[in-house]
């Protein structure tokens, strides 16, 4: 199904060069496919060259293979995309894996493999764009947090940890930046119905019990975290840096 993205235009993200990591399904194709709407140029890496390869073609993207926890590897691709995109004005730190795993059972290697995956690459992402960001006036870095640590939901300690670091990350990079034009936002979001969670963790009960916790009383998808991220990277957010902006349906209201 094609999501209506283009009925509101963002005349700014026009030519834009944009980049999501992770973007090869979930949130991340929502965001790759919302900015190719846009106009913008869409750079996106990800793990999954069989998924990735179809994503690009389908919208009109340029994919990038990479292992986001290779912090070399981050690093060289995205000076790869800079280089072929004339620079990259918007950053969109997407990749993550909400993994489950029981508090007795985390070993040290899980524990750093959970902050790698879902916090590790968002810092060093930013840092590598924001000389060029800067050098050009500014950009627009945009975070991915999760409405998990809020609530404290079991059996995802260090992925609520990752999560909750952004919240800091986020309002620390913000007023580090400020100065040289870069702005550094992140979206919060809550129960998103994606392919992977429909798969893994989706049953007629916990989809019922979201509806009955989320003040709105429908499932929220892909598409309303990518609504929020153009508005983000596009110049109608100019004066907003070190938010969180929750997109949940009104979850953490309980």
């Amino acid at each position: 199904m094609i999501r209506p993205y283009a009925a509101v235009s963002y005349a700014s993200l026009a030519g834009r060069s944009v980049v999501v990591t992770g973007g090869a399904s979930g949130i991340g194709a929502a965001l790759v496919e919302a900015f190719a709407a846009q106009s913008a140029r869409v750079a996106f890496l990800d793990i999954d060259e069989a998924i990735g390869r179809g994503v690009a073609e389908q919208f009109g993207a340029t994919f990038l293979p990479c292992d986001v926890t290779d912090i070399a590897a981050l690093r060289a691709a995205l000076a790869e995309i800079e280089l072929s995109q004339s620079g990259v004005d918007v950053l969109v730190n997407n990749a993550g894996r909400d993994d489950r795993q029981a508090l007795a059972e985390v070993e040290p290697d899980d524990w750093r493999r959970m902050l790698a995956l879902n916090l590790d690459h968002q810092f060093f992402a930013s840092q590598a764009v924001a000389p060029g960001m800067a050098a050009r006036g500014g950009g627009s870095i945009i975070m991915l947090g999760s409405v998990s640590w809020m609530r404290g939901r079991p059996g995802m300690a260090g992925y609520t940890t990752a999560k909750a670091a952004i919240n800091g990350l986020t309002r620390t990079l913000a007023r580090e930046l400020g100065p040289s034009g870069v702005r550094v936002n992140c979206i919060v979001p809550g129960a998103i119905l994606t392919e992977r969670q429909k798969a893994l963790w989706l049953t007629a009960e916990t989809d019922a019990e979201f509806i009955r916790l989320q003040a709105l009383k429908f499932r929220l998808t892909a598409e309303h975290v990518a609504r929020v991220a153009l508005f983000l990277g596009s110049d109608e957010s100019g004066g907003c840096t070190g938010s969180n902006v929750v997109v949940d349906g009104g979850l953490t209201q309980n």
